[in-house]
């Protein structure tokens, strides 16, 4: 049974194509932060806490704790509590692999630059 919303895309593709694209751009607009970048390439390791965020990015736990707030707004990363601590993770394995595709791209514009003098 189709619901509303449903009937209401398949009529406008382009309206979900619109919102497609404008949800991507949000996405990568969070991701074009230096220690935002740097916490979900932790994250992609695993689990972990403010404490192990912020001596893996060398950011100011303040900043860092900012920064996880509006990762965690826009849904890109989870929370679970183990006793005190909040443990963040990412939520969705598509992101590990959109930061490691960013950062083998750099590596590429990297080694592609001319030697320094």
């Amino acid at each position: 049974m189709s619901t509303r919303a449903d009937l209401a895309a398949a009529a406008h593709p382009h309206r979900r194509d619109g919102e497609r694209l404008e949800v991507a751009a949000s996405v990568l607009a969070l991701l074009a932060d230096r220690t935002r970048l740097a916490l979900l390439e932790r994250l992609g390791e695993g689990e972990a806490d403010v404490t192990t965020l912020t001596e893996a990015t060398g950011a100011a736990r303040p900043s860092v704790s900012q920064h996880l707030a509006k990762l965690r707004l826009a849904g890109l990363v989870a929370t679970r509590r183990d006793g005190r601590r909040v443990v963040y993770s990412l939520r969705h394995g598509h992101l590990r692999r959109l930061v490691d595709e960013a950062l083998n791209v750099a590596d590429h514009q990297i080694g592609s630059l001319p030697p320094h003098d």
